[in-house]
């Protein structure tokens, strides 16, 4: 009966996760963010609560010592202090040869290096401190935002389907708007969109600045987690690596011991001071070598998206008034259809890459029918505002006809 207890200790994740797309669903960012503040947010928040759950490896630590000690003491002392390993009985030949019991695990002299191991109290804190860390680029880009987009396309989900003079409801979430809502509507978004051509700058400046962040961030975390383990997790994926080919496993007991050694002080009935030498059982460090092992690869994947994503946004910046196959098909990603590829150039080529950053977002938030529509007129907009610009001009340069 381990799927109920399973699924009830991941319930607390159930209000991050959201598949369901609503009908009032935005898109304000791409998925390389999503998968900082989505995907890496949940990975983490699932390492944390694997390393706090007893239900899924028992009890975090089990020593074995002589009598005289309780072992509820014993294995909370050694808990929360901290245990080691010994530096020369680390290879799997000293197990073969009977001089070790297990990795790390041997008779030692006060001259003998060992290796503390402290880290796995601090697991869970440092796996949720990192969540928040992912979570706050996009937390700083809501804030920025403001739900800008929200309220321009708010109204245009069903918009494709306005058929009809008056307006149709589904059910008590779904309305289709009546024909005149969608002119309506598109009518103020362009209206919108013209007037604030010049006001959409910070927006794009402030996403890529979050963008940047993101790519940051992860750089940051392969750093500290490095630092966290005691400089052991830059190179683990190809020691890992190594060690498969070798047909050993040095590298994952040398970081995650399941065996490790613990020395416990007391007073004796004579009063003086009695050392009990315990031998521990690292049950959770199953779950740490599991958590950081995968944690290598996707840090290092997901740094590789990133900084792709930053390349594809640097294109963006020089492509986006100069060449119209790339906008075609930037828009067509955006929202799937056949575009007059006048309209997109006279509308591109009139943008600012501000202002081309928020028609795209406009685009990945609108059908295809709906937007067609909304372009289509933008053009006409954009083409009339640059003739009356024009006229303007050609008024100012007039010269002034003498007077008798």
């Amino acid at each position: 009966m381990a799927t109920p207890t399973v699924l009830a200790t991941f319930a607390v994740l159930k209000d991050h996760v959201k598949l369901k797309v609503t009908q009032d669903s935005v898109a304000i960012d791409n998925f390389v963010f999503k998968l900082h503040y989505r995907a890496t947010f949940l990975l983490l928040l699932s390492g944390c609560i694997l390393v706090t759950s007893r239900q899924f490896i028992g009890e975090h630590i089990r020593c074995i010592s002589s009598a005289g000690v309780e072992e509820k003491v014993i294995n909370t002392f050694c808990f929360f202090t901290s245990t080691y390993t010994v530096e020369k009985h680390m290879n799997t030949t000293a197990v073969e040869l009977g001089v070790a019991s297990h990795p790390g695990v041997g008779p030692a002299t006060k001259d003998d290096p060992v290796v503390h191991h402290a880290y796995y109290q601090w697991v869970p804190f440092v796996l949720f401190f990192q969540a928040i860390l992912f979570y706050v680029p996009h937390y700083l880009w809501r804030i920025v935002e403001g739900g800008r987009l929200k309220q321009l396309v708010s109204g245009l989900h069903m918009a494709c389907l306005a058929l009809n003079e008056t307006p149709m409801s589904i059910n008590k979430n779904v309305t289709v708007p009546s024909k005149q809502d969608k002119d309506d509507k598109i009518r103020q978004l362009r209206v919108a969109f013209v007037n604030r051509i010049h006001l959409n700058r910070p927006w794009a400046y402030y996403l890529g600045l979050c963008e940047v962040l993101n790519f940051i961030n992860v750089l940051v975390q392969i750093y500290l987690t490095d630092k966290f383990l005691g400089g052991a997790f830059l190179g683990l994926g190809q020691a890992l690596a190594a060690d498969r080919t070798n047909g050993q496993s040095n590298v994952l007991d040398v970081v995650f011991p399941k065996m490790t050694k613990c020395i416990f002080h007391k007073y004796g009935p004579s009063g003086s001071i009695q050392q009990h030498d315990a031998l521990c059982v690292m049950a959770l460090n199953i779950v740490n070598e599991k958590i950081y092992v995968f944690l290598w690869y996707w840090f290092i994947i997901l740094a590789v998206i990133t900084s792709l994503g930053l390349v594809w946004r640097i294109l963006t910046m020089l492509l986006h008034s100069r060449s119209s196959m790339f906008n075609k098909y930037v828009f067509q990603m955006a929202c799937p259809g056949k575009y007059n590829p006048w309209s997109v150039l006279t509308v591109t080529h009139e943008c600012h890459f501000g202002d081309w950053l928020f028609l795209y977002y406009i685009a990945k938030n609108l059908d295809n029918y709906v937007f067609k529509d909304f372009l289509l007129q933008l053009a006409e907009d954009m083409q009339a505002k640059r003739q009356s610009h024009a006229r303007t001009l050609s008024h100012e340069e007039e010269p002034l006809k003498p007077t008798v």
